[in-house]
Order: structure tokens, then sequence, then C-alpha cells
């Protein structure tokens, strides 16, 4: 395993810790009626997010790795990003003929900072740079607006409206496909 490491002007992105610190990071975010909200899942308890960061670990020593399941801290809060709280979650899932489908989650506490798109550019550079991915896909709920600006503002284009795409809660709803192609990748932005 190669661990990642990212680093943004605010943010880093790091490998999850097997520590309680990074459970409880991971439970903030996945236990969180707010943050699930537009997420294909609702809340889920801390034993759940104890079990997801076992997995996320197991992901990241795969031989060919095709899953990484990341934590965003921001550099502030520690001088060794490895040794600072998650804020944010991030996520990037290979798939076939040089693609992936990616994503993030963040704290209610630091939304409207720019966080999203700053992770978001972070593993846009990382899929088409170190990876050398050719295309990067996301969903978005189609009620997340935000979600919608920040992909947007990366000059990822919208590819249509998947019906019923999610169904959680007992009620069906729809998402929005988005995708970048390396070619249209403007680049790292500070």
């Amino acid at each position: 395993m190669v661990p990642v490491r990212l680093t943004g002007p605010r943010l880093a992105i790091r490998e999850y810790h097997h520590t309680p610190e990074d459970v409880d990071a991971l439970h903030a975010l996945l236990g969180d009626p707010e943050v699930t909200r537009h997420l294909t899942f609702g809340p889920r308890d801390r034993d759940t997010c104890a079990d997801q960061l076992e997995l996320y670990l197991e992901e990241a020593m795969a031989e060919d790795r095709s899953t990484y399941q990341l934590a965003v801290c921001r550099r502030e809060d520690a001088e060794d990003p490895a040794e600072a709280v998650p804020v944010a979650h991030a996520g990037l899932t290979l798939g076939g003929f040089r693609s992936a489908e990616l994503g993030c989650v963040l704290r209610p506490e630091v939304w409207g900072r720019g966080y999203a798109t700053e992770i978001t550019g972070l593993l846009c550079g990382f899929a088409f740079g170190p990876l050398g991915l050719h295309r990067l896909a996301a969903r978005t709920d189609v009620d997340n607006p935000a979600a919608a600006r920040v992909l947007t503002k990366l000059g990822f284009r919208l590819e249509g409206r998947i019906r019923h795409d999610v169904h959680k809660g007992g009620v069906w709803s729809d998402s929005h496909q988005y995708s970048l192609l390396v070619d249209e990748w403007p680049g790292p932005t500070e």
C-alpha cells in the first residue's frame, strides 16, 4: 500500500487511522441526519461506522486498490495533518475504462467555506495525475444545489437526470449525473 496524502491550501486528505478519534469523526459525519440527508443511506450508529472504517483500511491494503475512502482534515488543526481530526470524508471508486466516481461529505460546522471545492479539486488532481484516469463521474441528489455548484465550478458537466436512482426511507428520489474528462480539467486552483 502506498498511503494517499493530498495537500491543498487549507486541507489535507489522508488515509484513515484505526483510532477512536477517526471512528468518532466518521460517526460525526455518517451519524448526522443533516449530513446523510442527501446520501443514499440514513444515519449510521458508531459501531457501524467503526466497521466501515475497518473496511476502508482493508480496501487500502488491497494489492489492486480500486477504492479510496479518505479522511479530510484542516491543516490548521494540527502541525501534522496525520494527527488532525477529520472534518470531512472523500471517496474515489475506480471503474472500468480508466474512470472513477468521486464524492465527499462534510460536517455541517464547516459547510459554506469552500472546502468541498478544495476536496473535489484535490481528488481530480489525484485521479487525472498519479492514477492516470480519463473520466470522473459524480452523482448528486437533485435537491442538493450546493453539490451541483461545486461540480460545475470545477468543470464537471451535467449529463442528465437519473430517475428513481435512490430508494431511502420508503421514498424514491432522483439524482443528477455529472462528469469531467481529463482534457476538460483546468488543473488545480488556489
